[in-house]
């Protein structure tokens, strides 16, 4: 039994061997070698698909009607502009989308015998641009067919005496420009109003012409006048958007 005995602590201390090179093992897999962490790091170092850009939605138009185009001058302005009008409530010009555009004209006809007669043009027209993605806001569209169609009054062709003026406080902005024209043997004067409010493009034209010797209309007169008539439009366009 004496014997036995230092033959039996020989066993357990080889027998204790494997379990510490075990654990020894487990210890360095743990602290740089382990499998798991080897993955996670080539993982990480891995560049992620980038995400597809988002194209931003553009916002509607500010104004989503047009208002009734012979209803959007008052009468008070069409007795003012146009005395002897032929029909007071105006002849709307043909639209296969209202809520796109629309228009409407007055004429008359003042006669004064001998002293000649007077004669006048109103018309205006209401265009209403919405966001488009591929061609920017309704605002952005509606600003850019306002530069064109000044751009167009300026290069009228016969025209004589052509200028422009800015009218403050009417929509966002407002450009009128005035010029004579020569036909049916007779001097007309013209002022045509363009005016933008919002994504709405008011397009207003005041002409006349004095017959039989009466006088030629003064150019600043016939601005002022689109200029009021664009007021009532401009505020229209407002009112039916409520």
């Amino acid at each position: 039994m004496h014997r036995s005995a230092p033959r039996l602590t020989r066993i357990l201390a080889c027998a204790a061997v494997p379990v510490m090179l075990v654990v020894a093992g487990c210890s360095s897999d743990s602290d740089g070698g382990s499998p798991d962490k080897g993955a996670a790091q080539s993982s990480a170092g891995t560049p992620k698909e980038a995400a597809p850009k988002q194209t931003p939605t553009l916002a509607p138009g500010k104004y989503a009607k047009l208002p009734e185009p012979c209803k959007a001058i008052t009468a008070k302005t069409i007795d003012e502009l146009v005395p002897k009008a032929k029909s007071k409530a105006g002849t709307a010009s043909a639209s296969t989308d209202t809520s796109a555009r629309g228009g409407c004209s007055w004429n008359g006809l003042v006669d004064k015998g001998l002293k000649g007669s007077q004669y006048r043009w109103l018309d205006v027209a209401f265009l209403r641009y919405e966001s488009v993605q591929a061609l920017g806001t309704g605002e952005k569209r509606a600003e850019e067919a306002q530069a064109k169609e000044i751009a167009k009054l300026k290069a009228t062709e016969g025209a004589k005496y052509v200028r422009d003026s800015v009218a403050s406080g009417v929509g966002d902005q407002t450009t009128t420009v005035a010029y004579t024209l020569r036909k049916t043997g007779e001097t007309f004067v013209y002022a045509t109003t363009v005016a933008r409010t919002g994504n709405v493009l008011v397009i207003l034209n005041y002409n006349g012409a004095g017959y039989a010797g009466a006088e030629t209309p003064h150019d600043q007169k016939m601005m002022d006048g689109a200029v009021k008539a664009t007021k009532d439009a401009v505020a229209a366009v407002a009112a039916a958007n409520k």
